[in-house]
């Protein structure tokens, strides 16, 4: 078991380029972390610097107590699983999986025990003695992750694992990462990766990257339901939080705000007189609207539609917005397109942002 402690972390290139600073978190041990941010926000730049592959700047890495900064990264007790699999094409399956540990001089029967229990964790018994070319694109991701397996880590790292397969494998594979997370619950996981189902599914907290830093840290739900900013409350979910402009015209108990363009929306944030007149963001998702006869947050044509089976996607378009409003129904919803539809939102699922943050959860 290992805990992992960042303390003002910063990464810098050539002295003027900053990509990381200020990163403050705490890993406890036995955790599953996964790190999701935009392209270059430097996601996988901190899983590299976890791992020693890349140097810290700024700030210190303790593991388990001890600052790793200078410690080389075959003595922090990681293994790190790659975008790929970075296997060797003439050595089978088993001799892929025990290379490190006859690197390391170990005895022949502590090597085919840690193989066999990787094996078995990862149901890669009836492959052990084929070459990577004889195994599909899931399969070579599990010998990877064997590798690291037999080799009895403190922490995991994964960067990407996943991105190489295809629709129906990312999601195979992802519930055998599940699966060998529960078979494994004293070790700790960090997980990057840009797919937010993944994100969601597989992670005790997630931590949004955003504009170098660390834009929130919380369990996927808290990150779903109590977005402390638009960044975040944007990021996570799909389709994205819909943003509304409007003014806070009524405050107390709850407040209510009228949009540009017309409707209101009644929010439980509990707002004081001085809050009268304030110009805000009200935030509501997707799957959040439903269809009204009167008190509509929104009204407008049926721009386009999406049909996906259990949930309908309804777009509108906004007059001088660039982006539409979406609501996500469930069900099948026919005819639609060109129609006037009226959409309102219970105030427990309507969120108020000022300046970018949130007025619901500071």
């Amino acid at each position: 078991m290992a805990d992992l402690k960042l303390r003002d972390v910063a990464k810098t290139y050539s002295g003027t380029v900053d990509v990381l600073r200020h990163i403050d978190l705490d890993i406890t041990a036995g955790e599953l972390i996964v790190f999701v941010g935009p392209s270059g926000c430097g996601k996988s730049t901190l899983l590299r610097m976890i791992a020693g592959l890349e140097k810290i700047t700024e700030g210190t890495l303790e593991i388990d107590g001890q600052v790793m900064n200078d410690v080389p990264p075959s003595q922090r007790g990681i293994a790190m699983v790659f975008q790929s699999y970075a296997l060797y094409p003439h050595m089978t399956v088993r001799e892929n999986m025990a290379f490190a540990l006859k690197i390391a001089k170990k005895s022949q029967s502590e090597i085919d025990e840690a193989v066999s229990r990787a094996a078995r964790i990862l149901q890669l018994d009836d492959y052990l003695d084929r070459l990577p070319k004889a195994l599909s694109g899931g399969q070579r991701q599990r010998v990877a992750i064997g590798r690291s397996i037999v080799r009895d880590p403190k922490v995991f790292l994964f960067d990407e694992p996943l991105s190489n397969l295809d629709a129906a494998l990312r999601v195979a594979t992802r519930i055998e990462i599940a699966q060998l997370k529960e078979q494994m619950p004293d070790r700790t996981m960090i997980y990057v990766t840009h797919d937010q189902v993944e994100a969601m599914t597989l992670a005790s907290r997630i931590v949004v990257l955003a504009d170098k830093g660390i834009a929130q840290v919380g369990t996927p739900l808290e990150l779903y339901e109590k977005p402390k900013s638009e960044f975040v409350a944007q990021f996570i979910g799909s389709p994205a939080m819909n943003l509304l402009p409007g003014e806070i015209i009524e405050t107390g108990a709850q407040t209510r705000v009228r949009l540009d363009g017309g409707g209101d929306a009644i929010s439980d944030y509990p707002t004081q007189s001085s809050d009268l007149g304030r110009r805000v963001n009200v935030g509501v998702r997707p799957e959040d609207l439903i269809q009204a006869e009167d008190n509509a947050i929104f009204e407008g044509a049926v721009d386009f539609t999406e049909a996906l089976g259990e949930v309908t996607l309804l777009y509108f378009e906004r007059q001088g917005a660039d982006t539409a409003v979406i609501a996500k129904l469930p069900g099948i919803h026919v005819g639609l397109r060109g129609t006037v539809v009226r959409l309102t939102a219970k105030p427990s699922k309507v969120h108020v942002f000022s300046n970018g943050k949130s007025l619901l959860y500071p």
